[in-house]
């Protein structure tokens, strides 16, 4: 599914990691740990193809491309809910019907807003608009930078219940977070040192 191989990366004149090379089965987790600036979003980036200033393989054998979530919530404030969700999706080339994206903001709590401007949502609102994605797109492997930030205690525990049924059913997960993952699943700690001193 994805193989990275000696992996060296340098970032603002500092190493962020050399030499790293981890594997990626399907129905796996792996959670990238490490203080602030070691190189954690960096290498999300890398990994979904958005950042090449890297030496090393990245070695992807996948039908469909990851699911990519970054830090922020990526969502356009000039446009609704919906329209940020089938947006989202057709950049994926998916193209959900309108039941799909209810039955997504439901799982979300957001359906009561989901003809609302995001630019009127709150942080924590709009992370839930990208997080409606999990429940979208049929991608083997999800890419996510902070996934349970800026969400409240049902947010977390529904999140946490999605990540577990996907999981279950054979898709793999590669986060960062600094918070303990609790998807009843076997979850592989990549540690990142920081800037030279890998």
């Amino acid at each position: 599914m994805l193989d990275v191989k000696n992996l060296y990366c340098e970032r603002n004149q500092g190493l962020l990691f050399e030499a790293l090379s981890f594997s990626l089965k399907p129905g796996k987790v792996i959670q990238i740990k490490g203080p602030n600036g070691a190189g954690k979003t960096t290498l999300l980036r890398i990994l979904c193809g958005l950042f090449g200033e890297f030496e090393g393989e990245v070695l992807w054998d996948l039908e469909k491309h990851p699911i990519y979530l970054g830090h922020k919530a990526g969502v356009k404030d000039l446009l609704t809910v919906t329209e940020n969700l089938n947006w989202l999706c057709e950049l994926q080339q998916n193209y959900p019907s309108s039941d799909q994206i209810k039955k997504a903001l439901i799982e979300v709590g957001l359906l009561a807003y989901k003809d609302v401007m995001a630019g009127q949502l709150s942080e924590g609102q709009k992370k839930r608009v990208s997080l409606a994605r999990l429940y979208l797109i049929n991608s083997p492997v999800w890419l996510l930078d902070e996934p349970f930030s800026a969400i409240d205690v049902e947010g977390l525990t529904k999140l946490e219940e999605r990540m577990r049924g996907y999981v279950e059913g054979g898709g793999s997960i590669i986060l960062t977070s600094h918070q303990m993952v609790n998807i009843d699943q076997d979850v592989t700690e990549l540690l990142l040192k920081g800037a030279n001193s890998c």
